[in-house]
């Protein structure tokens, strides 16, 4: 049977003898799976484009060019077309991007991927910030990373770029290559030279860089992990003293060493959250006592979302979800007053999450909220 575009399924053309297939869907992949980091979702559309382009019938020029006249030329539009459209568009770009063969190691370089990615798409897109940035992070409990402040970003540039490019890798074993690589990036994103799109900017970069330093990247660790590659950066960059938090680099070293020595770390971003070590030791204590109820086997504080931000109108539809399990994608589009398609994609990002899971089929079965 035929796959819907959106059932597109990568593995099928990674498993492919074909390099070229092999190559195109690996950068396909990746670029769809960095748009989770912000909790985005490409449409249909997009999936049909990488499609074609993996199986030779249009170029990725072609593939960038039929995105961007799409947009232009779109003239019904639902509350969630700006989303939409960046994640459109932006793996696009990626997907050309992670294609070329060019490289430079330079701080010009990272900015203009920043350009290339969000131009049209982000105000000040290719721009080093301005402004002092806090987020909220969920594995934080709400709290956030101290970023590079606004006055000294392409200083902090500078300088870490320089470090690196002085660095000496001969005679290290890879458990200290993994080890500095992981700082190197780790610091760079700490730096947050942009207002957004860092952390899509970053994992770009890190992919050309290896790259040029002559390891064979698969791009299917970020596309399959890109939340967990995001949260790993931020508890390597985060501590507070006060509560006994400390800085917490072996997520990320993980993550680096899977993709550059072929382990199999087991990367789960319920591990990463703050609380996490905390519910598991009481966990391991109950399990002592004689006779004790068993645990969830998730390990991972009550009410924790699990893996990327949800939206006001993604809660209101948990919440009516509990009412009404049987509640149609139909239904819940007139509700909220927008189309069945975004309701769809709805759903489908908060079963990816693990909020909601679909019991039975899908004409007669319901709705479980988890």
């Amino acid at each position: 049977m035929r796959k819907k575009p959106s059932e597109l399924d990568f593995e099928e053309y990674i498993r492919q003898v074909e390099p070229a297939k092999r190559e195109k869907s690996y950068a396909w992949s990746t670029a769809i799976g960095l748009q989770q980091v912000d909790g985005l979702t490409p449409s249909d559309y997009l999936l049909e484009i990488a499609k074609k382009n993996i199986e030779g019938e249009i170029s990725l020029n072609k593939a960038q060019a039929l995105i961007d006249s799409y947009y232009e030329s779109k003239t019904e539009r639902s509350d969630d077309k700006d989303d939409t459209e960046e994640a459109d568009k932006v793996s696009a770009r990626i997907a050309q991007i992670l294609s070329e063969k060019a490289f430079s190691f330079s701080p010009s370089f990272l900015i203009a991927i920043h350009k290339r990615l969000f131009d049209r798409v982000l105000k000040n897109a290719g721009e080093i910030r301005k402004y002092n940035i806090s987020k909220k992070e969920w594995v934080l409990n709400g709290d956030s990373v101290m970023y590079g402040a606004s006055f000294e970003l392409r200083m902090a540039l500078d300088y870490d770029f320089e470090r690196e490019r002085e660095f000496n890798y001969s005679d290290l074993s890879m458990d200290e290559i993994v080890r500095h690589l992981s700082s190197f990036v780790s610091r760079l994103w700490q730096i947050h030279a942009f207002g957004e799109g860092n952390t899509r900017t970053t994992a770009v970069f890190t992919i050309k860089y290896l790259r040029s330093m002559g390891f064979k990247v698969g791009n299917d660790i970020f596309a399959k992990n890109s939340w967990y590659f995001r949260n790993a950066l931020v508890r390597a960059n985060y501590k507070n003293v006060a509560k006994g938090i400390r800085q917490e680099p072996e997520y990320l070293e993980k993550f680096f060493r899977n993709l550059l020595m072929g382990e199999h770390n087991e990367l789960k971003n319920r591990y990463l959250h703050v609380d996490y070590k905390k519910v598991k030791d009481k966990t391991v204590i109950g399990k002592s006592k004689p006779n004790a109820p068993k645990k969830r086997s998730e390990n991972v504080p009550i009410n924790v979302p699990i893996n990327v931000p949800i939206k006001d109108r993604q809660k209101k539809i948990i919440a009516a979800l509990s009412k009404d399990s049987y509640v149609s994608a139909t239904k819940l589009a007139e509700k909220f007053g927008v189309t069945e398609k975004t309701i769809r994609r709805d759903l489908q990002l908060l079963k990816q999450q693990n909020l909601i899971t679909r019991v039975g089929a899908n004409k007669n079965g319901y709705w479980k909220v988890n």
